[in-house]
């Protein structure tokens, strides 16, 4: 595997659940495959969990790891061709890139969606520039439109929560106080869709995804009604993506926020959410404390997502 950005990267689903598998039975098994290679982790943005998990999948193959922050203690980059830098960015990234790569032997990256610009997010302009010019592998700590990491360990979450073969799992938008990127849902529907599941998206109308990640997965305006009969209840926050509207936040319906009322619907689902998470905004306490509740679980298979990825990128160096 020469990147890692999406679904398709990751090649037959079961063999990478597979490897979860035995990754999960035993981190260190490929401790040595690691060995005299060094990560470079590049954050534009804030994390906790990617930052942890990334970190800790790195020594469970014995990779040395570099983390680069690059709103603190690094040069202000430019990220746009053709611009006049007189202003306080004093490094241009098609200078900062390639000389990252001269220092590691692999390269993640996290940088959110700026909602200045949909067409630039969705370009995936800053990922692609490292994948174009860092001469390393490259896979995506959450860019403006995935975050495939944590997807992966969605999955690995629900298949191992599983109480029938094709479960029904439901992608429900919540409130929240500020706009929040489309990656996380993206991802995820991403990621359903090339499971066999019943896979459905509820969300009020203004929240429509961008119809490639949706695909053919069902789209429900009535969240009572998704909700029934689901097995796993997925909730996530996101910002408008259609039109003049993108970016913008349209409802803070607390309807919306995931509680007893829904979830006493279900087939005893559980609940899933990436974190962080703002309680009583998107879910109520009572849920989220609950023994259905699986956020942590959830969260530690983000290392184990993490060493896959890493391991596969490793075996494609060579």
């Amino acid at each position: 595997m020469k990147k890692f950005t999406c679904v398709q990267d990751i090649g037959d689903l079961r063999a990478a659940l597979a490897e979860a598998s035995e990754v999960k039975k035993d981190r260190f098994k490929y401790v040595e495959l690691g060995r005299n290679k060094t990560l470079m982790m590049v954050f534009f943005n804030s994390s906790l969990r990617t930052r942890l998990s990334t970190q800790k999948a790195a020594t469970n193959l014995g990779m040395n790891v570099i983390v680069l922050d690059i709103n603190q203690g690094a040069w202000k980059l430019e990220t746009e061709r053709g611009v006049v830098m007189d202003g306080d960015k004093s490094e241009h990234i098609l200078e900062a890139i390639p000389v990252m790569g001269c220092y590691c032997d692999i390269i993640g990256v996290r940088s959110f969606a700026r909602f200045e610009n949909r067409e630039f997010d969705y370009q995936e302009t800053i990922l692609n520039q490292f994948i174009e010019h860092s001469g390393r592998p490259v896979f995506s700590m959450e860019a403006a439109t995935r975050h495939p990491l944590q997807s992966f360990a969605d999955l690995i979450t629900i298949e191992e929560y599983k109480r029938t073969a094709r479960p029904k799992v439901v992608m429900t938008w919540a409130p929240h106080p500020r706009p929040l990127p489309q990656a996380v849902p993206n991802s995820f529907a991403e990621w359903m869709n090339a499971t066999d599941y019943d896979f459905v998206i509820t969300h009020p109308e203004g929240y429509e995804l961008d119809p490639s990640f949706v695909a053919g997965a069902r789209v429900e305006y009535d969240q009572m009604k998704a909700f029934e009969g689901a097995d796993f209840v997925y909730a996530k926050s996101w910002a408008a993506y259609t039109g003049e509207n993108y970016g913008r936040v349209l409802s803070r319906d607390r309807d919306w926020t995931v509680s007893d009322r829904q979830m006493g619907v279900t087939n005893k689902a559980y609940f899933m959410h990436c974190l962080p998470v703002r309680r009583n905004m998107i879910v109520t306490d009572e849920v989220i404390e609950s023994p259905q509740s699986i956020v942590i679980p959830e969260a530690a298979n983000r290392e184990i997502s993490a060493t896959v990825v890493l391991k596969k990128l490793l075996e494609g160096l060579g």
